[in-house]
């Protein structure tokens, strides 16, 4: 009995430290939805992902995401799946 309670607590720890990022085009999206869809980008940085939008238009690919400042090569290689352009 204590072995099944260990596995099932670890087992509920395991799920809830899983994020599960959507996929979100950063051409259309708010700041608000790019901070919930990608992981390490708070509000702050999906907000500078948003004003370089608007700054110099729509992104032609998703690792132009590197030319907002703050975000690197890093946070884009861990969300390069869940980045959308159109």
């Amino acid at each position: 009995m204590k072995t099944f309670k260990i596995l099932a607590a670890s087992a509920a720890l395991f799920c809830s430290t899983i994020t599960a990022a959507a996929p979100v085009n950063i051409n259309t999206a708010s700041a608000e939805e790019i901070a919930a869809a990608l992981n390490g980008v708070g509000l702050s940085k999906a907000q500078a992902i948003v004003d370089y939008r608007q700054a110099y238009g729509q992104f032609g690919s998703a690792d132009e995401i590197v030319f907002v400042r703050g975000i690197g090569d890093s946070t884009y290689e861990k969300n390069k799946q869940d980045i959308l352009v159109d």
